[in-house]
């Protein structure tokens, strides 16, 4: 058998010089969340509820589209990528019917992807579910097999789906989330994890729900990993791992009071039903509910409303066809009536609750079930039976395990689950800047040091000042790595989503080409990343078809590092300013005299023209494609979309151990510094990525504490990347290489900024 070209040791990845591997990646891509035929993004209404009839075949793009976005990619220094499907792409057309065409492209994909070095796990993908609850993620047939209605979710607010949405253009940014605390998702995730506990009832097949789903969804993985298997080339060679699954939620499971919001809630944005509202809304009754907002300090009530479902209810009526995905529901579990009221839950004769705690203890130990208790027994018990039959397939995978976010991890430290051959895969947004989109470099929250009670009060956890803010993100991150060493074991931790929105400030970059916000917002991200000692990342994300009106074509977001309305990062100044140096045109600069300059930086001024970008891009299928569609308003100052702040070096393979590395982005300055047991070989030194647009390779200085080195651009892995060769001696190690230093906008809007620090001192802070 060949050997591993990724693998892993305690808590380092290794290659096949035994070189510590730092893992640069990228989910790929966004557009994996929806079909290619019909080409429905989540704005798009007609043909939605024909869930069986679709195709995934096209995502995440075509195979003559694979060159274009694996070569930019790869350009860019990304080694590693988070390869996004979705159950729905396997099984859409109904239980156990597999889409083979979808198979066979995703193989050629990945196929693509070998010629270009990179590391691929495979990220089985969900968003609150599924598309029809508003998210990605599991066939519709799903929803019917629990006895749940899609087409009358937007009636009764069982979910948020922008699809159903009256306006689209309007639909509330990031709502979609709050379909987690909504009907739809609490039913979906209580079945799917614990449906043999608490809907004993439910029924399919002679099992029980939560075994019908599990089943289904896990085979569905399995079928894919045979294949990829089968396809003889692909196994170890690119596709090297498995996560678990995206994002996993409890849904009611553990929930102390079903008329009540749990105190561990924070995200409330919109109406903000109790489950018991939900529950009620979901059988037609009009509830009056609270409304939420989302400000400056997190989470506030806005008011209340009434919600009228006119008796549309989100349960399967009575007379429903239960005959099309042949499967036999048991007449125990009655359609046409909640499922929760079947089981003594409530009284619809009366609308009286009768068990607002039927969650919050098992029902056959009665130990009280907290998050904790859910993650350590139901996650797992999922996660055992998707680790097992990836390994029947791959039993080298490596298998990255998500938990339920920011939830404290599985104790699996000495346990027979203490896989050496595991990561822990955690997920971390800056949720003031995700949620207001803003980026706010005044002050910031500590959210992770709140959730685990680190604070007598929330105000304690607010950062004041970039530097506190940058080096809060920083101590969070280490603090997330550090408890999956507590509770897991010593395992590498990669932070498989970590990114920033794009449209801050009311789209104001798209406007003017300013961008300002988004690369200060980029770099504090990668600047925690750096120093919080994770083993690598993928970021959130890129999209193939982003433009500005749209965004990522999925319920608002706009976290894409690509668009098709903005300009590709030159790679290197055509000018020859000294290192250290302020670039004379430089990318980063902005006119303080703007009113804008609070929010977003300023048009490059770079020169660039068609023999420089040719050279540039090396490969013309680098730069956006066709005609963009985006209102002109949105789309006449094309920008390069704080791509300076991502596309920044890294170690790809360093001989020994990373002590530490960080880039320095306003001074252009990285340091790496290692430790290592034995000097490089020739033909295995260490290896660091070096941007030509920060590190041209004629303007560059480079200190060493020992050996040679050497600048080169190669295309050895199918894209022409630049790289610095370092060999050196054993024991503690440094280089530091300095680029051309260009100016960073900084700066926000004062008044606005001052309101929310007022608004702090008077109020009591809720964050998400």
């Amino acid at each position: 058998m060949a050997p591993l070209r990724l693998r892993i040791e305690g808590r380092t990845f290794r290659d096949t010089e035994n070189r510590e591997v730092t893992l640069r990646g990228i989910n790929v891509a966004g557009d994996a969340k929806y079909p290619a035929s019909p080409d429905l993004p989540s704005h798009l209404r007609e043909r939605f509820f024909e869930g069986d009839d679709v195709s995934f075949v096209g995502r995440p793009f075509s195979l003559d589209e694979a060159h274009t976005h694996f070569s930019r990619l790869k350009r860019w220094g990304y080694n590693t990528i988070r390869y996004i499907f979705t159950w729905e792409a396997i099984e859409h057309a109904g239980p156990g019917q597999y889409d083979e065409e979808w198979v066979q492209h995703t193989i050629k994909v990945l196929r693509l992807a070998k010629d270009y070095g990179f590391y691929i796990f495979m990220d089985p993908h969900q968003d609150v579910w599924s598309r029809f609850t508003g998210g990605s993620g599991a066939p519709m047939w799903t929803l019917y097999a629990m006895g749940l209605n899609p087409q009358m979710f937007a009636a009764n607010e069982a979910a948020m789906v922008h699809n159903t949405y009256p306006d689209p253009s309007n639909y509330p940014k990031m709502i979609w989330s709050t379909n987690y605390t909504r009907l739809a998702c609490q039913v979906t995730f209580t079945l799917f994890f614990g449906g043999r506990d608490f809907a004993p009832k439910a029924i399919i097949d002679g099992k029980n729900i939560q075994d019908y789903l599990q089943e289904h969804f896990v085979a569905a993985c399995e079928h894919l990993a045979k294949r990829i298997h089968e396809a003889g080339d692909i196994e170890n060679e690119v596709v090297v791992g498995w996560e678990s699954m995206n994002e996993p939620n409890r849904g009611l499971v553990g929930w102390p009071d079903l008329s009540a919001i749990p105190s561990e809630q924070k995200l409330q944005k919109g109406t903000s039903p109790t489950a018991w509202q939900a529950i009620l809304l979901g059988s037609g009754r009009s509830v009056e509910v609270d409304t939420w907002d989302f400000g400056g300090l997190g989470p506030y009530k806005s008011g209340t409303q009434l919600v009228d479902p006119k008796g549309a209810s989100a349960w399967l009526p009575a007379d429903h066809d239960d005959s099309k995905y042949g499967w036999k529901r048991d007449p125990g579990w009655k359609l046409g009536e909640c499922l929760w009221a079947q089981h003594g839950i409530w009284d619809p004769e009366n609308d009286r609750l009768l068990k607002e705690d039927y969650f919050a203890r098992h029902p056959k130990t009665d130990t009280k079930i907290d998050y904790e208790y859910f993650t350590n027994n139901y996650f797992m018990d999922y996660y055992r039976r998707h680790r097992k039959a990836i390994a029947s397939v791959y039993s080298k995978a490596i298998m990255f395990c998500q938990p339920p976010v920011l939830e404290i991890p599985p104790s699996l430290k000495g346990t027979k689950d203490d896989d050496p051959n595991m990561v822990y895969a955690p997920h971390y947004y800056d949720g003031v800047t995700l949620m207001t989109k803003k980026w706010n470099r005044y002050w910031n929250v500590d959210v992770f040091g709140l959730l685990r009670g680190r604070y007598m009060s929330p105000a304690f956890a607010i950062k004041v000042g970039e530097t506190a803010i940058r080096n809060c993100f920083k101590d969070q991150l280490a603090a997330i790595r550090k408890e999956g060493i507590d509770y897991m074991g010593n395992h590498p931790c990669v932070f498989t989503e970590i990114g920033i929105p794009y449209d801050m400030d009311n789209k104001y970059a798209y406007k003017t080409g300013d961008y300002t916000s988004q690369s200060l917002a980029m770099d504090a991200n990668h600047f925690a990343l750096e120093g919080c000692g994770a083993n690598g990342f993928t970021l959130w994300v890129y999209v193939t078809t982003n433009n500005h009106q749209w965004g990522d074509l999925w319920n608002g977001e706009d976290l894409s590092i690509f668009s098709h309305d903005d300009a590709p990062l030159p790679l290197a100044s055509t000018d020859g300013p000294t290192p250290n140096k302020s670039a004379a045109t430089s990318s980063l600069s902005v006119d303080q005299t703007s009113p804008s300059y609070s929010k977003s930086r300023s048009t490059d001024s770079s020169p660039v023209s068609p023999l420089n970008l040719k050279h540039t891009l090396s490969t013309p299928s680098i730069s956006s494609q066709g005609p963009s569609t985006t209102p002109i308003d949105l789309g006449s100052k094309p920008g390069f979309r704080a791509a300076e702040a991502y596309v920044r070096p890294s170690p790809i393979a360093t001989v020994g151990n990373v002590v530490t590395y960080s880039f320095d982005l306003r001074n252009a300055s990285f340091t790496l510094t290692l430790s290592c047991n034995s000097a490089t070989t020739e033909s295995a030194p260490t290896e660091i990525f070096l941007p030509e647009f920060h590190f041209p390779r004629d303007h560059s200085e480079v200190e060493v504490s020992g050996g040679k080195w050497s600048i080169s651009v190669d295309d050895a892995d199918g894209g022409l990347i630049q790289k610095m060769r370092w060999w050196h001696g054993e024991g503690e190690q440094r280089c530091v290489v300095r680029g051309i230093r260009r100016r960073q906008g900084m700066g926000l809007g004062q008044d606005e900024e001052e309101g929310y620090l007022e608004q702090c001192q008077q109020s009591r802070c809720a964050v998400m």
